[in-house]
């Protein structure tokens, strides 16, 4: 590990762990948008992927920038939140749950993402990093756009397709539950009635 004794060494080990975090979602994000049901959210995938490939190239900048190789550190948290959502997603037996795991699995990455640029760029502007803290702006904005774009197809309809989905399956169970308190009900009626 690093040895973390000053702001410009936090930033320095920070900015390592989130190339990975990026590179590791370069792997990911195909596969979602793979699953992904609904067309909006495919499509959503697909721009967020592009955009994380730029974003990439924008930390080699900063790399480059501060005369450090553009070389990650392996992202634990990045690699447990794409883990999490690997599990949840699998275990969704319909397409429109999946799309509404998908896209709380992604916000939870989106949110990770923020946290992450948002201190990065802090930081930077704290060190006198004028340089490379439009650069970090500029990707903190672009995953605060994808956040709000996955909000927006989660509350548009894909959500509601997932609740709906859910109700369909339940109808059944609630009615055969239904019928055996009505049975009871009944039951206990005609032994009183006795």
């Amino acid at each position: 590990m690093a040895n973390l004794d000053s702001l410009e060494a936090l930033m320095q080990d920070e900015l390592k762990d989130i190339y990975d975090a990026e590179k590791q979602l370069t792997k990911a994000l195909p596969k979602l948008a793979k699953k992904a049901t609904a067309d909006e959210l495919r499509e959503a995938f697909e721009e967020h992927l592009r955009q994380t490939e730029q974003h990439m190239e924008r930390l080699e900048q900063v790399f480059e920038q501060l005369g450090m190789p553009a070389r990650g550190k392996t992202c634990k948290g990045m690699k447990n939140l794409i883990a999490e959502g690997d599990e949840m997603i699998g275990e969704a037996e319909d397409d429109a749950t999946r799309d509404a795991l998908m896209i709380a699995a992604a916000q939870k990455v989106e949110h990770y993402e923020i946290a992450a640029y948002g201190t990065l760029r802090t930081w930077a502007n704290l060190l006198g990093r004028n340089e490379i803290v439009e650069l970090l702006e500029e990707t903190l904005e672009e995953e605060k756009e994808t956040d709000q774009k996955l909000t927006e197809i989660a509350e548009s309809f894909v959500n509601q397709a997932a609740a709906d989905e859910g109700e369909e399956e339940e109808a059944p169970r609630r009615a055969a539950r239904g019928s055996t308190r009505a049975a009871a009900a009944d039951r206990g009626r005609r032994r009183k009635g006795r």
